[in-house]
């Protein structure tokens, strides 16, 4: 099969389809893998890296989408990418649809079958494909607003996580999955009080090894309130597989909060689980609602390219690898990933 890798093209996206190593054992296996000049650089891989593992090295897109017969790309194709999608491509990459009804369309209109990342799941509800990049984005979200608390960058100007002498910072997190852990492990080391909100008795079984600074709650409306009040560092990790997230904090609860406070929502991709958040880029990532600090950047892991696109390759090779057979479709793992196919919704979630 020919396989293209275009350059990333959504605002300070960084990270790569297949690193080097990847490709070569495609390549290894008798496919053509084709990639876009440029693609792998700000991931720190040269085309010569490319060049080195067997692959053709394209000079642009319109190139490389004309050659290919499946396109693996990071994010979900944008304005100047979706004019050069045929109906017989085959697409591959992050897509979250529930959120973006005037994708969904032009995908239908284009006729061509498109497998998201996001919603390849296997028999145990695992997400393999969503795992790692969640894990570096709860991380990222405590990193990240941990600087947005400086006073300098609007926040209420604490240590997150204390010294003798001062209070420790209260972080709450919505989601005890594999974002809300990653968050709440960086947390935790930091010194933080944190709190984590989930309905599942084992995630939080795990959140609470993590350290007797950490605090699993089930998540009644009640408690979620009195901790969204009290939260320094507020963090949205919610996720229902294909779906738009549930709006579990409303306007008037982030209202509630002091002002300088952070709010950093994880879900934004899939619609948002804080009502006043909204998408943002690293061009300009945060904004101001009544005086709270809030963080939507769609695509997390891209300010870390080389980091996310090795742990993206290491899972995701061997799916791309299952999709370049012809009976890929009897596997039950990639049927669940796929979101669109020959102009029809296909998805469970985003039929409903």
């Amino acid at each position: 099969m020919r396989i293209g890798i275009p350059k990333e093209i959504k605002t300070l996206e960084g990270r790569v389809g297949l690193i080097p190593a990847a490709a070569a054992e495609l390549v290894q296996h008798g496919h053509e893998v084709y990639v876009e000049s440029g693609a792998g650089a700000a991931s720190g891989y040269p085309d010569s890296a490319y060049t080195q593992a067997g692959v053709k090295i394209l000079p642009d897109a319109r190139t490389l989408y004309g050659e290919a017969q499946m396109i693996v790309k990071v994010k979900e194709p944008v304005e100047g990418e979706l004019d050069l999608l045929r109906a017989d491509h085959l697409l591959f990459s992050f897509l979250h649809l529930a959120a973006n009804p005037g994708l969904t369309r032009r995908l239908r209109e284009i006729g061509l079958v498109a497998v998201a990342f996001e919603t390849i799941q296997e028999a145990s509800g695992r997400l393999p494909l969503l795992a790692p990049m969640s894990d570096i984005a709860g991380r990222l979200a405590t990193q990240i607003g941990c600087h947005l608390l400086h006073r300098p960058l609007g926040g209420k100007g604490i240590l997150l996580g204390g010294v003798s002498g001062a209070d420790r910072g209260r972080v709450v997190i919505l989601g005890a999955g594999t974002a809300g852990g990653g968050a709440a492990r960086l947390a935790a080391g930091l010194g933080a009080e944190v709190v984590v909100f989930d309905r599942d008795r084992n995630r939080l079984e795990a959140i609470r090894a993590i350290g007797p600074n950490v605090t699993g709650l089930f998540s009644y409306a009640e408690q979620l309130t009195a901790a969204v009040a009290s939260a320094d560092l507020l963090i949205g990790a919610v996720l229902v597989t294909g779906a738009r997230a549930p709006h579990l904090v409303t306007a008037d609860m982030v209202r509630a909060m002091s002002p300088g406070s952070v709010v950093i929502d994880i879900s934004v991709d899939q619609g948002g689980c804080i009502e006043t958040t909204r998408p943002t880029t690293y061009a300009d990532p945060t904004f101001l609602w009544e005086d709270i600090v809030h963080f939507g950047v769609t695509n997390m892991p891209g300010a870390v390219p080389r980091s996310a696109s090795q742990a993206l390759s290491a899972v995701l090779t061997p799916y791309v690898m299952a999709l370049t057979r012809a009976d890929w479709e009897d596997h039950p793992e990639l049927v669940a990933g796929i979101n669109v196919k020959h102009g029809e919704v296909m998805h469970p979630a985003l039929k409903d």
